[in-house]
Order: C-alpha cells, then structure tokens, then sequence
C-alpha cells in the first residue's frame, strides 16, 4: 500500500489539536493527509461531527486511513455503526489514540452528546493506543473500547493523554503504530 494511493483523514478531538499536537505535525508530513475541520470545536455535537467525518470520507477520491486522537476516536466508532456500505468500504483502517470515554463520572459537560460509546466491532482493521494514566480513559478503559471495536490495543506507559500537554508534539514513535496498521492492511489485502 503506497502513501499515495491513501488518503489520511486526521480527526481531532475536542477544542481541535493546536499547532504543536503531533496530529498537527503529521498533517504536515503525512502525504495526501487532511484535517476533518469541524464547524464548532467548543461545543461538538454527535450528529454534526459524525456528518462531517461522512463528508470527508464520501469527497475522498482514495480509500482513507482515519488518525483520530479522543473525541475523534469516540466520532469514528459512532460514525462506522451508522454509515453506508459504500462510506465503510473507503476506509482501509484507523488509528485511535487516547480515546476519550464520554461515559466517565468526570466527563466535560461538552461531550455528554457523544454518550453512549458507540460499541459495534469496527468494519475496518484498527490499532487502539491508550495511556496509563490518561485522564480521559484509564487504561482498563480503554482495553475495554479496544475489545469492543475490535482492535489491537497498546498502552504507553506515563503518556497522559497523549497530547502536546502530556509532551507529545512529534510524536515520531507514534509512526511505528500507523506503520503496523499499514503492514496489516497490506497482509490483509494479499
């Protein structure tokens, strides 16, 4: 699978990644890469982040890749339990980072809308990265989410949230975790 037959479509999530998220910067490497804009940031609603994503995918003229931090994890598994066939056949795999689980006791008010998780198996091969000590989703939730969706799971050690706050703003290990995505897609598809 070459980078350029692949679009990959990077979804933050709530309040957006800023200029020093590491999604931010592989928007900036990743060939044929674009960042699903949402219209509002602040105060996401399910349907319209879900619409969105459903754009992006259905105006892409290759099949897609999602890289989705938190919410956009949250967005992705809400996204594929109602999309098209078609809308679910453009999308070769994705990669979920640091979900963020709405459904916590401590959850921002801001994303109730996204509750309940979305639990559907995922249509398409995914690789799941929580943290030990992520504030949004302890580790034994997401295991729990990875199960769920069926995906791979692996949990960085002292990570936070796996964001710019936590001190991930390359993040250039992260493309060892796209890159296994990618090898299994390729095994897949042989």
């Amino acid at each position: 699978m070459h980078a350029d037959t692949i679009r990959y479509l990077i979804l933050p999530g709530w309040q957006n990644s800023g200029p020093d998220h590491w999604q931010t910067h592989w928007e900036q490497l990743l060939p044929n890469s674009a960042r699903v804009q949402q219209a509002d940031w602040q105060a996401p609603k399910r349907g319209a982040w879900v619409q969105v994503l459903d754009d992006a995918v259905a105006a892409s003229e290759h099949p897609a890749i999602l890289i989705a931090h938190s919410l956009g994890c949250i967005t992705v598994a809400h996204w594929a339990a109602q999309a098209g066939t078609a809308a679910l056949a453009k999308v070769r795999g994705a990669l979920l980072v640091a979900p963020a689980d709405v459904e916590r006791p401590n959850c921002p008010t801001a994303l109730a809308g996204f509750a309940p998780i979305a639990r559907q198996p995922l249509p398409f091969p995914s690789l799941l990265v929580g943290s030990d000590n992520d504030p949004a989703a302890s580790a034994p939730r997401a295991l729990e989410l990875a199960r769920a969706w069926g995906s791979e799971a692996g949990v960085l050690a002292g990570a936070g949230h796996i964001n710019a706050k936590a001190g991930y703003h390359h993040w250039e290990q992260g493309f060892a975790y796209l890159y296994r995505l990618q090898t299994r897609l390729r095994q897949r598809a042989a």
